[in-house]
């Protein structure tokens, strides 16, 4: 208790202490009933906690240990008696008995006192050995309790747990006491316990390693230490501990083994001793193990045992390097070099396995952050034993590869080879060369890539953006940069071997020198041309690689240093001329009737245009043999290829310096066009060219139809060959059909001058109306060319002198003077001579078709012999090729009316087909014939008319009423029950009803209502093929009406055809109009489709409203 001649501070807050003891004590003695009087004792201890806390905080050198043993008094009392008091207050009096440790009992602690304490908190934590637990241990409390048993070893002075030569029974009990400490920590670390617990265990268990200093007490815990931290960090617990925990394990294994069994810990005992046998060695082990509660001896034998033991256990430690977990692998490795530096000659068995982990940890980042400490070539620079482990190590990985890359676990491969990338880094770095080594990664990195070939599933395209792709538009040729800026992967293209891929790519990136790397891919160029399937793939592929890698390290090294002269470029040069060459090779010999691996072809693709990224503006010429194959590949039937030669060409774009995938073929279009004439000259077609062929002509447009005059030739010539396969006529005429679609936007389709282009309208116009005025000129007109025609019959008196020797017309003999000779001898000299000069001067030679006027022309003429082909689809582009360029060519009526006289008996005979979408197509080309032709087809449209025209059109119509219901369309006119007459024609003034003018008897309102009987069912009718079919016969009857002339006696059978559908179809109303108004009126009037119009007005006339019969 403290003195009463202390100073100030101190007997203030002795006084203070004092009126919370005091009441504990009594409580703590007194108290009958524990549990009730729980609540006052954690009170009076909290507030002793919070006194001490606070005047450590203030000044706490007037805290010591009499302070803390007159706290300690009341609570002694507590703990002999803490089962039956709550756990609340045990763990407050653990929380008190650590702020007294750290405050007061740090300068001085008693034996009795530091052995008492380790038992007490040991039996909090632990419980009693042997005995089950009477209660549950919170959490809290055993959080509390370790904490505070850390404290208490922190403050314990060394030499009280230390072995003499004769131990007092105190030091052996405390020995004991912290050896069963000890046991409990390491039972918790063992444990499925909170990892805030485990991480405080562990922490005790460093505390007891750091501060015995006694080698002999530390040996006893050393096995069980080793064996438990082992279990915690390997399988199974290994996967269900948090990462921190597995950190600091590692960190106290490593201090635990450091600690005991470094080389200047064990320097005398490396060695045994003079004159002692195996068996002599063997006595002394069974002997220090019988002998319980004495120091073990340390001995070579001892040594021998336990790194046999340790080798064991870390064996099973190491697997860690497989962890997923960054900190944990950089934990490892500093475990594995810390032993290797400091246990080195006491684990000498463990070297090998500890040097092959921390090379497989070796990180090239890591360890340039941490140049201050020791790392692994530093130890391998001062061992020379351990240099020759890692070159056995890393032999043993790469011969060993391919069997690994037949796991299933990603992790394991990527494991192996970044194994192998950090120990070829570690020997190059310590110029570690071995021939025997460099070939046997060849081959094994060959087998690897076979292996994981072979093991990997196809990728699964959900979806193909690029199935559908049109090979013409820009857009779909020219992506963003970083869409097609790079190759998606040929090899391992799958998301879960993403990360084995780039493993593997910086193997070879950095695996060797640059010329190691060029011997290297040399080596694979030999088995590329030998082998096949995926061998050949394999070999194909890291030749590339590896000459893609040396090509970096050489621009590198060019931004510093000249070092052409030492001629390694050139053999870099011959090995990737080669590579080229074969890639060429594989792009010409592309065909779709020969099955070829799409990633051999790809891998050719790449090297394209890593070909092309290098020469620039000098890989142009090189564009002639390459440009052709590659876009043969944007038809192909496997996505990953299209894709790759989309972005192929956008690489070759851009190396070669156009501005677009589209110049790039519109510059090299005649390259192109050679080749693919040679192609159809030697009937090697596939779809992939006649794609390709279409994708040239509308990117390079109008320009290039002029020049295609050979490759349509072969392709009538192919068409003639094989006119019996319709697929491949189908994909013939596609071509045409594009030089059909450029050819008519080109401004030299006639004429070589525009201007002197004829203009031809032929449809019809209404007759113009010029009032009385106009019917007197008119009289005036005719009488006058009455009289001039009389006239001229009595003037013409001349003899007949026979039929003319010479054909009659200007310009048909040889000169003009010669036909002047001839017609004075045949004929008299009525006319002047002026007149004949003037018509002879007038009559200009017609300048020559241009040629892409004739070959649209050919193109038109071959249409008649395929319009019957049994592919609908054929039929259908074909009659969109006679739409489309017939308005081009009508404009020379003399080549164009024969053509149409041609194509017209097959033409027309494709309103009966019976596909629906084919005779929309041929209303379609009918009515372009009709704008084109006008009234040239009068009478063929007359004939066909009474033939099957007119029959064909009302067939049409009724297949269109029924699909719509059956009266849609249709007017139909009733009474309604107040005396009205309904029409199902028109728009209902209100509710669906329309009032027309009628008799003033018929109804209230004057008129006739018409009321709509349309349903819903009658409108989605409007889109079934059968309407369809009737919208395109409407056109083909508008444009008929429109262009040609026809009878009365047809027009009427239109007019009655068609007058149900007038209000609706506005063209062709005024079509017909435009011929007769009247018969339209009259006919709309009859079947009500006129609104009430207004009555004329004139003075001393009435005009009174006429109705509709009923």
């Amino acid at each position: 208790m403290p003195s009463s001649t202390s100073s100030g501070p101190r007997t203030a807050f002795f006084q203070q202490l004092k009126q919370a003891c005091v009441p504990l004590s009594q409580l703590a003695i007194r108290s009958q009933d524990k549990t009730a009087d729980s609540r006052e004792a954690l009170k009076l201890i909290e507030l002793l906690i919070t006194l001490w806390q606070d005047q450590a905080n203030i000044d706490g050198s007037i805290l010591d240990d009499k302070l803390a043993d007159y706290v300690f008094f009341p609570l002694s009392y507590i703990l002999r008696s803490r089962d039956q008091w709550s756990m609340r207050v045990v763990e407050a009096i653990v929380r008190l008995l650590r702020e007294l440790i750290q405050h007061g009992w740090k300068v001085k602690t008693s034996p009795e006192l530091f052995q008492q304490l380790l038992i007490l908190l040991s039996l909090i934590i632990g419980g009693v050995p042997g005995e089950a637990a009477q209660r549950d241990v919170p959490e809290e409390t055993t959080l509390e309790g370790f904490r505070t048993l850390g404290a208490l070893i922190g403050v314990v002075d060394p030499s009280l747990v230390s072995w003499r030569q004769e131990p007092s029974d105190v030091e052996k009990k405390t020995i004991s006491a912290l050896g069963h400490a000890v046991t409990v920590m390491l039972d918790v670390v063992t444990e499925d316990i909170a990892p805030l617990i485990q991480l405080e265990a562990v922490q005790c268990i460093r505390d007891v390693f750091g501060k015995v200093k006694d080698n002999a007490v530390l040996a006893q815990f050393l096995p069980g230490t080793v064996s438990s931290l082992g279990k915690r960090l390997s399988p199974p617990l290994e996967k269900q501990s948090q990462k921190r925990v597995l950190v600091s394990c590692l960190e106290t294994l490593q201090l635990v083994l450091t600690t005991v069994l470094g080389d200047l810990k064990v320097r005398s005992i490396l060695k045994p001793a003079e004159g002692q046998t195996e068996e002599v060695a063997q006595t002394e082990i069974a002997t220090e193990t019988a002998a319980s509660g004495s120091p073990p001896k340390l001995t070579h034998s001892w040594l021998k045992a336990t790194a046999a033991q340790i080798k064991i256990a870390l064996s099973a430690v190491l697997k860690l390097r497989s962890h997923d977990s960054e900190d944990v692998q950089n934990a490892l490795h500093r475990f594995c070099i810390g032993l290797l530096g400091e246990c080195h000659l006491s684990l000498a068995d463990s070297q090998s396995v500890l040097a092959e982990t921390a090379l497989m940890l070796e990180d090239e980042d890591t360890t340039q952050a941490r140049r201050l400490e020791t790392s692994l070539q530093d130890l391998a620079s001062i061992y020379p034993e351990l240099a020759d482990g890692i070159k056995s190590a890393l032999y043993n990985w790469v011969t060993g590869l391919p069997r690994v890359m037949q796991s299933n676990n990603e992790r394991t491969k990527q494991l192996a080879i970044r194994s192998i990338l950090r120990g070829s880094r570690l020997a190059a770095a310590m110029q570690m060369d071995s021939s025997m080594l460099g070939d046997s990664l060849g081959d094994s990195l060959r087998d690897s890539i076979v292996t994981l070939i072979k093991g990997s599933k196809p990728s699964k395209v959900m979806v193909d953006d690029l199935a559908a792709v049109d090979l013409s538009q820009n857009t779909d040729l020219v992506k963003s940069g970083t869409e097609l800026a790079t190759y998606n992967p040929v090899i391992l293209d799958s998301e879960g071997q993403r990360t084995t891929r780039r493993e593997i790519a910086s193997l070879i990136s950095n695996v060797g020198s640059s010329s190691q790397q060029v011997k290297l891919a040399t080596f694979m160029l030999s088995h590329v041309r030998d082998s096949e399937g995926v061998d050949q793939v394999a070999s194909y592929w890291l030749a590339f690689e590896l000459l893609k890698a040396t090509y970096a390290q050489t621009s590198d090294m060019d931004d510093m240093f000249d070092l052409s002269s030492l001629g390694e470029s050139k053999f870099q040069d011959q090995a990737f001329q080669e590579l080229y060459d074969f890639s060429t090779s594989v792009l010409s010999a592309h065909s779709d009737a020969v099955e070829t691996d799409w990633r051999l072809e790809a891998i050719a693709l790449e090297v394209t245009a890593f070909a092309a990224s290098r020469m620039k503006l000098d890989f142009r010429p090189e564009l002639i043999d390459v440009l052709y194959p590659i876009t043969t590949f944007l038809g192909s039937d496997t996505p990953q290829l299209r894709r790759h030669s989309i972005t192929t060409l956008n690489m070759l774009a851009a190396s070669c310096g156009y501005s677009s995938v589209s110049d790039l073929i519109v510059d090299n279009a005649d390259y192109m066009v050679n080749s693919i004439s040679l192609r159809l000259n030697t009937l090697d077609i596939s779809p992939a060219s006649t794609r390709v062929l279409t994708m040239m002509i509308r990117l390079t447009g109008p320009k290039l139809i002029p020049f295609l005059d050979d490759v349509v030739a072969a392709i009538f010539a192919a068409l003639d060959n094989y006119h019996g396969y319709p697929v491949f006529v189908e994909s013939l005429f596609s071509v045409l059909s594009e030089v059909v679609t450029q050819g008519v936007n080109s401004d030299m389709v006639l004429l070589e001058d525009k201007s002197t282009r004829p203009t031809l309208n032929h449809k019809k116009r209404k007759p113009s109306s010029t009032g009385i005025p106009g019917i007197s000129e008119a009289i005036d007109k005719h009488l006058e060319r009455t009289k001039r025609t009389k006239l001229e019959t009595d003037d013409n008196t001349e003899e007949i002198t026979g039929h003319p020797a010479e054909p009659w017309g200007p310009g048909k003999s040889k000169t003009p003077n010669e036909a002047e000779s001839l017609l004075d001898k045949l004929t008299s000299t009525d006319q002047p001579q002026e007149e004949e000069q003037e018509d002879s001067s007038t009559a200009v030679e017609k300048p020559p078709p241009t040629p892409t006027y004739t070959l649209l022309t050919r193109i038109l003429s071959l249409t008649q012999h395929y319009l019957t082909s049994p592919t609908p689809t054929l039929r259908k582009s074909l009659l969109d090729l006679v739409s489309t360029v017939s308005p081009a060519l009508a404009p020379d009526e003399n080549a164009f009316l024969p053509l149409v006289h041609t194509v017209w008996p097959v033409v027309i005979t494709r309103l009966q087909d019976p596909e629906p979408y084919v005779a929309i197509a041929a209303c379609k080309a009918l009515g372009a014939l009709c704008a084109g032709a006008g009234d040239f087809l009068g009478s063929r449209f007359k004939t066909e008319w009474g033939d099957s025209l007119a029959k064909w059109v009302k067939k049409v119509k009724g297949d269109a009423l029924k699909a719509r219901g059956g009266s849609s369309g249709r007017a139909t006119s009733s009474r309604s029950s107040g005396g009205a007459i309904t029409t199902g024609l028109g728009v209902g003034k209100k509710d669906g009803e329309l009032v027309i003018p009628i008799r003033s008897g018929l109804s209230e309102n004057g008129g006739l209502v018409l009321q709509s009987t349309t349903s819903s069912s009658e409108l989605q009718g409007r889109f079934t093929q059968a309407s369809q079919v009737w919208e395109a016969a409407l056109g083909l009857l508008r444009d008929i009406v429109s262009y040609v002339k026809v009878e009365d006696e047809m027009f009427d059978e239109i007019l009655g055809l068609v007058v149900d559908v007038l209000p609706r179809h506005k063209e062709l109303r005024e079509a017909l109009e435009t011929v007769n108004s009247d018969a339209v009126w009259l006919a709309l009037y009859e079947r009500g489709g006129l609104g009430e119009g207004e009555l004329p007005v004139m003075e001393g006339f009435e005009f009174v409203r006429l109705g509709v019969a009923v």
